[in-house]
């Protein structure tokens, strides 16, 4: 017997006996701006993208990908630094750094890379990172990849990020937060993260991959709602594959930031370009964003409707003004068994479980999107009224 074998398949037993085991279900059919999927022969409403705004198949999208495609193919060929950068990832970052109020930007491949280029390159040995506990994975990684001194703060708790800011002064200090926490929907606290950055010459990096597009009076994310500028918030990074509808992310800040990125990122320097029809795709997105601020206003109104619904049934969802509307019901078991019971009317919203959530906070990451339609919000609500496992849970029963 190989040891090592048994030891993978002592692990995923582990995982089954704990409702833990994730299975990947097939999508055979994609339409109406990704709210209509078929799943293994099902016909099913999707409440599980990130796809707010319903870009990724929007005609001038799709259109301004197929143009690119034909101009420039599928692949880049290499990375930027060799022959891989080409006039459409040029324009993208001019485009994206002015849609963000910076002198520039940088694209990456995705946002992970973005988030491990930013720390690893600004941060060494004698240097220190804070990040919130309920940071992005890909953000935790990069801090304890940098080697830096690694703290978490409490959830949104910029007093007791002061508190561990003035233990020490040695090296630099870089604050780490999302904008938007994907599993909760919360927005951090930017104004007095940045307050007290400031109050101790500490660098502040956001990851708005689910506020751009969405959030503030443009749509220019949670720095924009929250009045911040380039001196607050030094390091901004967005991605592309969620309000955007299309793929990669990029970082943007000052001169100086993103040439030192260029130069120094591995995850830059060492990776193939985007495709180009995928930065020209994601040009044309960022256009439609422009042109059509119904779309956010349509989203919105979706988070509206279903909370106040929610409200009006006793269910308790966690504080989001977001897409995201996280239903929490506790055990691993019940969750899967509320995204069951939703399959089986016709909707498809997968039971997040640990590790992605702490446990003991198994949940249903309900999303809405541009494309859904009220009557779509409307069954939902039917539906999760429906259920009374989920319904009992939910309300503390």
């Amino acid at each position: 017997m190989d040891p090592h074998a048994d030891s993978l398949a002592a692990g995923l037993a582990g995982l089954a006996t704990a409702g833990r085991l994730r299975t990947r279900r097939e999508v055979t059919r994609r339409s109406a701006g990704g709210t209509r999927l078929r799943v293994d022969g099902a016909e099913l409403v999707a409440f599980c993208s990130n796809d707010y705004l319903g870009l990724a198949d929007h005609p001038r999208v799709v259109a301004a990908f197929l143009a690119a495609a034909r101009e420039w193919g599928v692949g880049s060929g290499a990375s930027h630094l060799v022959s891989g950068h080409c006039r459409e990832h040029h324009a993208l970052e001019e485009e994206l750094a002015a849609f963000v109020g910076r002198p520039r930007a940088l694209l990456f491949s995705t946002g992970y890379m973005a988030n491990l280029a930013v720390v690893t390159t600004l941060l060494g040995r004698r240097d220190r990172v804070y990040e919130d506990r309920l940071n992005h994975a890909s953000l935790l990684d990069a801090g304890l990849a940098s080697g830096a001194r690694f703290v978490r703060y409490p959830h949104a708790d910029a007093a007791a990020l002061a508190r561990r800011l003035g233990r020490t002064a040695a090296g630099r200090a870089l604050v780490v937060t999302d904008g938007v926490f994907s599993m909760d929907g919360d927005v951090a606290p930017l104004r007095q993260l940045a307050a007290v950055c400031r109050a101790h010459a500490a660098w502040l990096f956001v990851d708005d991959a689910h506020g751009l597009g969405v959030l503030g009076a443009t749509g220019r994310g949670s720095v924009e709602a929250a009045g911040l500028g380039t001196d607050d918030v030094p390091v901004l990074m967005g991605t592309l594959g969620k309000a955007f509808g299309t793929f990669g992310a990029f970082v943007a800040g000052d001169d100086d930031l993103i040439e030192t990125l260029l130069q120094r990122a591995r995850t830059y320097v060492y990776t193939t370009a985007l495709p180009p029809a995928v930065a020209a795709a994601t040009r044309a997105a960022l256009h439609v964003m422009q042109d059509e601020p119904w779309r956010r206003e349509k989203v919105l109104g979706h988070v509206a409707r279903f909370r106040a619904g929610a409200s009006s049934l006793g269910l308790r969802l966690l504080e989001s003004a977001t897409p995201i509307q996280p239903l929490v019901l506790g055990s691993e078991a019940s969750a899967v068994a509320a995204s069951e019971a939703l399959r089986a009317q016709g909707f498809w919203i997968p039971a997040i479980r640990p590790p992605t959530v702490p446990a003991g906070s198994s949940r249903l990451r309900i999303t809405f999107s541009a494309a859904h339609e009220v009557a779509d919000v409307e069954r939902l609500l039917e539906a999760l009224a429906s259920l009374p496992a989920t319904a009992a849970e939910a309300r503390g029963a």
